[in-house]
């Protein structure tokens, strides 16, 4: 029994929405590790002998939508905005991205959290000791947040677009100065190691620890549908890692925490403006997705069944039972043509046996 490959793109502006009729191959690349989601429409630069000339119905900024299937069942694959056109090497090119796009305009510069205050001049006299009295200057004002950064940089950009912030961690300080909407998430994102990403269906900002954010499941069989493979699996059970977090308090003074095994990997990371409550939460959380086992490299599949970034897999491996189990998928690359479509997924940590 043969199927048939189905595609269906749109585009919309305000002169209305446009179907492109002829496609080369689409790519679409997703990952919760990544702040955006990414497609390559490739078009043919001619069509019987006439130069298409797309720029005339469409261009950067406007929406986009792919869907992707078989025998006209189609699944929405992406959503976003077309970034760039492109014309070299005999073919169109139709980049783009998802609300990350949107995000790259700059914000208002505002500072977050707690200030310190100027040191007041030394008293005259003495303390009993022969030495000048010098008062320490308070901190004033009150932590922030994870939440409450984000939330402001939404409310500067689009106010249609919803939170879901499931790893809210305290700041103690945080200063947007010349920064984008994506220098600000992509700070978030290095410092605290959240999964930082859009849910495009519901425009939703989503910030989540690492690997917890769960859209769905499928199976996969090493022996019945997995296509090829480079996956290397990594018990972790010899494994040593010791994570330090490192922190710059607003007295100036840093503040460390440090967890794990001695004797193996160091791992130091420097953070911004974060207590001490936070430090140790990244820190648990780090030494955690490390020391989890799990496969190392990618497997190639059809384009059925569907799965992308946060979808709990499962993957059966006859030949060796001891690496089955319940994966994370961190990534998912698509590439549909004429010659088929395929999936090159990344499987993250292991969820569970």
């Amino acid at each position: 029994m043969t199927v048939q490959l189905s595609w269906a793109i749109s585009f919309k502006n305000k002169e209305g929405i446009w179907d492109l009729g002829i496609l080369a191959e689409c790519n679409i690349e997703r990952s919760n590790k990544n702040l955006a989601d990414t497609a390559t429409i490739i078009l043919p630069e001619a069509d019987m002998n006439k130069v298409l000339r797309v720029q005339d119905a469409i261009g950067r900024g406007d929406e986009v939508e792919i869907q992707l299937g078989y025998d006209a069942n189609l699944i929405t694959e992406f959503i976003g905005y077309i970034k760039e056109i492109t014309t070299n090497d005999s073919s169109l090119k139709i980049v783009c991205e998802d609300a990350l796009f949107l995000f790259r305009k700059g914000v208002p510069d505002y500072f977050f959290g707690v200030k310190k205050m100027k040191k007041k001049k030394p008293k005259t006299g003495n303390n009993g000791d022969g030495e000048n009295q010098t008062e320490e200057p308070p901190a004033v004002g009150k932590l922030t947040s994870v939440k409450e950064v984000a939330q402001y940089v939404i409310n500067q950009i689009d106010k249609s677009f919803k939170l879901d912030c499931k790893y809210d961690l305290p700041y103690e300080r945080f200063t947007i100065h010349q920064a984008t909407g994506y220098d600000v998430l992509a700070k978030i994102q290095e410092e605290t190691g959240a999964d930082i990403f859009f849910d495009m269906k519901t425009k939703t900002l989503c910030i989540y620890p690492a690997y917890t954010r769960k859209t769905g499941e499928t199976d996969y069989s090493m022996q019945k549908n997995v296509e090829t493979s480079s996956l290397k699996y990594d018990s972790a059970e010899d494994r040593k890692v010791e994570i330090t977090i490192e922190s710059v308090g607003v007295d100036g003074k840093i503040n460390s925490y440090t967890t794990g095994t001695t004797g193996g990997d160091k791992i130091i990371k420097k953070v911004g403006r974060l207590g001490d409550k936070s430090i140790k939460v990244i820190a648990h959380n780090e030494y955690k997705n490390r020391m989890q086992p799990g496969y190392d490299g990618t497997f190639d599949t059809l384009l059925i069944p569907y799965v992308e970034p946060g979808y709990t897999i499962a993957i059966d491996d006859d030949d060796y039972p001891y690496k089955n189990g319940l994966y994370y998928a961190e990534s998912v690359t698509t590439n549909f043509s004429e010659a088929g479509g395929k999936r090159t997924i990344t499987a993250g940590i292991k969820l569970s046996v």
